[in-house]
């Protein structure tokens, strides 16, 4: 996995979030949150840098970190 930063453009039901890579201004990945923000209760809300693991695929992607 590829490690790019973003921006959360809409939150999602199910802990999902679509966000938009600084890298491919166009393109848009469907994200999930990382494990250990879940345990520690990090918040992430529309308009937050992050930092996302990106698939191989493209198309979906892990938050791993708030900026």
């Amino acid at each position: 996995m590829v490690a790019e930063e973003g921006i959360v453009k809409e939150a999602l039901p199910g802990l999902l979030f679509r966000v938009s890579l600084k890298a491919k201004p166009e393109g848009e990945v469907l994200a999930h949150l990382a494990g250990k923000m879940k345990i520690h209760n990090i918040r992430v809300l529309p308009g937050d840098r992050v930092l996302i693991e990106v698939a191989p695929d493209g198309e979906k992607g892990r938050i791993v970190r708030r900026l």
